[in-house]
């Protein structure tokens, strides 16, 4: 089902695809998502057979920037493997966007690492609410902030950023470069008071919390 509607005109901001585990999760404050960058695509298992009324208001009001996959059969995994097909489907047409998988479930984990080095832009968030942009473009101190970039910065395993410049490049891009350059040079020196940074030359160590 693909509720008809107007997506409305493009914004710089990068497209941000949320695809929901509704078996997972079903989130409670997605009228967040009723943004021009956000596209939404909510799986439904086999056996749900309804839709929270805010859910489905959202969707409908989101038009053609959100739809609904139902899964047709109860096969073990079959909603995350759904998914990962739709990743990979959108990440050809549109490799500069960015996924966010919307699931308690850490069995995507492997999943992101492995699009992560494949420089695919997706992370996992156990609600909308924790989805970083959303957190991101809400006030919030900058203990907070620097949470974001640490589980962010933990997530990228091996793939962390090896130079300053590309650090903050990174963590600039994860608040969608909304930091003023004051607070985004403030952050870094925070990283690097604490000891969760090394910076050597340019070059980038890391010493972060398990």
């Amino acid at each position: 089902m693909k509720p008809s509607g107007n997506s409305g005109g493009s914004r710089h901001v990068k497209t941000n695809y949320v695809l929901i585990d509704y078996e997972n999760v079903q989130p409670e404050a997605i009228s967040v998502l009723d943004k021009e960058h956000f596209k939404v695509i909510v799986f439904v298992g086999a056996n749900q057979s309804k839709l929270a009324f805010e859910i489905a208001a959202t969707l409908q009001r989101m038009g053609d920037r959100a739809e609904y996959v139902k899964i047709a059969s109860n096969g073990s995994n079959a909603l995350d493997f759904h998914i990962a097909y739709y990743i990979g489907r959108l990440a050809v047409s549109e490799p500069d966007a960015y996924f966010h998988i919307v699931s308690k479930d850490t069995g995507f984990d492997p999943l992101i690492q492995h699009l992560k080095s494949k420089k695919i832009l997706v992370c996992r968030s156990r609600d909308v609410t924790d989805i970083p942009i959303i957190k991101a473009v809400n006030p919030m101190p900058a203990t907070e902030k620097l949470d974001l970039i640490i589980s962010d910065l933990k997530r990228r395993g091996a793939s962390k950023p090896r130079t300053a410049q590309t650090l903050s490049s990174t963590i600039n891009s994860l608040f969608q470069k909304q930091l003023s350059e004051q607070e985004l040079a403030s952050l870094l020196q925070e990283l690097q008071k604490q000891g969760l940074v090394t910076v050597n030359n340019t070059r980038i160590s890391y010493a972060l919390p398990a």
